[in-house]
């Protein structure tokens, strides 16, 4: 069998507050193949988005394994921890997150700067994605020259800018009219084809539909995996 990209075992979140711990994550438990593509549901305050942190290497586990591309994560530390994002993950996010006052060419570069690349390497690397997503005639345009979708596009374009193993989208469609979300579905679609394993966050049936997987959370657990429906522990009316 094939070493998985995600590994997750025992995983357990609290945060401390002034009335004592409050778990968020309790027992999750997951493992994600080479270029699967997981989408992740659950109404809010299930604890999907503290997942995603740590997923994404933002946040660590109080307690549990959490192994990424054959790397034990759970216990890095914090520059160990973005030497992993930098060189691993690609992460989208429903705000874009673009510098406003810069070029989308050198948005989408902005990564391979913290990867130590010459200015020449990044924005030859930067144009080929902005072309790939249909902007290369906007290099040098600023994000509030274009739309939301067309923004969106750039925040992929960056994502993968550093080649990355694993694709992380929390809510990629939600600022996003239907047409143009399916057209950014289109794309997650044609990546995940080329190999490239993809996790994201919705609160759509529709959106999440488009991924191989779909996993339920619910009060810190995972209730439902389409891929194991031994997991189902809630009746679904509950979950929606």
């Amino acid at each position: 069998m094939t070493k998985p990209v995600i590994l997750v075992q025992g995983l357990y979140k609290q945060y401390d507050t002034a009335l004592g711990p409050f778990p968020v994550l309790k027992d999750v438990n997951l493992r994600m193949e080479h270029g699967d593509y997981i989408a992740i549901m659950g109404p809010s305050g299930s604890g999907k988005s503290t997942f995603m942190n740590i997923l994404g290497c933002l946040d660590q586990p109080t307690s549990g394994e959490y192994i990424l591309d054959n790397q034990s994560v759970a216990r890095m530390g914090k520059d160990a921890l973005a030497k992993v994002r930098n060189r691993t993950i690609g992460f989208v996010f429903q705000g874009f997150n673009l510098l406003s006052r810069t070029s989308l060419l050198d948005n989408v570069a902005l990564p391979l700067v913290y990867a130590g690349v010459d200015k020449e390497t990044r924005h030859a690397r930067a144009k080929s994605l902005l072309e790939r997503v249909g902007l290369g005639k906007y290099l040098h345009s600023m994000p509030n020259q274009i739309s939301g979708g067309q923004q969106q596009r750039v925040a992929i374009a960056r994502a993968l800018v550093n080649n990355p193993r694993l694709i992380l989208a929390d809510e990629p469609t939600g600022n996003l009219d239907s047409k143009t979300s399916h057209e950014i579905m289109a794309l997650f679609d044609e990546l995940n084809k080329e190999g490239i394993s993809i996790v994201l966050v919705t609160h759509e049936s529709d959106i999440a539909e488009h991924a191989k997987r779909q996993i339920y959370f619910l009060d810190g657990r995972i209730v439902r995996d389409s891929a194991n429906v031994d997991l189902i522990e809630t009746e679904e009316k509950e979950i929606a």
